[in-house]
């Protein structure tokens, strides 16, 4: 059973940093076609995908994140990481970490990680201007 588990949220001024945590268990890549990766969704709003990391490390972000978020992988301990800075007031939303087996295949046709299959339940992060 894939289980996903974020932490890391929290409330932070314009400008600032968050570093996101995701631990995985019962999910390793089984090919080099997985994938993980992190999605946020506002109030009102769709989901929408922040970024996404392939089994051998090639990641792919957002424009809106591109230069300010980072994501990374430490596969032999099974965490995910999204470290956000120059944080900006509409970065507010609930973060969630995904995983898909197929990962790879969906990124390079323009989807993201708010389309893989596996998803945790999210931690809040809002950031005050």
């Amino acid at each position: 059973q894939v289980q996903l588990v974020e932490s890391g949220g929290g409330s932070v001024q314009t400008g600032g940093s968050l570093r996101l945590s995701c631990a995985v268990s019962g999910y390793t890549y089984t090919s080099a076609y997985g994938a993980m990766g992190w999605f946020r969704q506002a109030p009102g709003k769709v989901r929408e995908g922040v970024a996404g990391i392939t089994s051998f490390g090639r990641a792919h972000y957002n424009d809106s994140v591109k230069g300010r978020f980072t994501i990374s992988q430490d596969n032999a301990n099974g965490t995910l990481y999204l470290q956000m800075d120059s944080m900006k007031p509409e970065d507010t939303a609930m973060y969630f970490c995904a995983a898909d087996q197929g990962g790879l295949r969906l990124l390079s046709l323009g989807h993201t990680a708010a389309d893989f299959e596996y998803s945790g339940q999210g931690t809040q992060v809002t950031v005050s201007s």
